[in-house]
């Protein structure tokens, strides 16, 4: 498993927008993905279980990736989390 975390920068969040745009990220990727914020974890291939962790601007996450390739899909999904997130 290859983990990393990432703090929030967008003004509101991670709301629908944002979560959608990461939900479809996630799942061009055969890895399982799970995001954990707020002292909660969720599926990051499941918009309403990403959107339901009410993450904040400011507030950290990690990203939990395991699977084929787990090193190049987390190193992808962080750079996708810098340039969106």
């Amino acid at each position: 498993m290859k983990a990393f975390t990432y703090v929030i920068t967008d003004p509101v969040g991670i709301h629908a927008r944002p979560a959608g745009n990461f939900v479809k990220e996630v799942k061009k990727y055969g890895c399982d993905v799970k995001i954990l914020g707020n002292g909660k974890s969720s599926d990051a291939k499941k918009l309403m279980a990403v959107m339901s962790l009410g993450i904040k601007q400011g507030q950290e996450v990690e990203v939990q990736v395991d699977g084929p390739d787990e090193e190049n899909v987390a190193a992808a999904l962080e750079a996708f989390m810098k340039a969106n997130l």
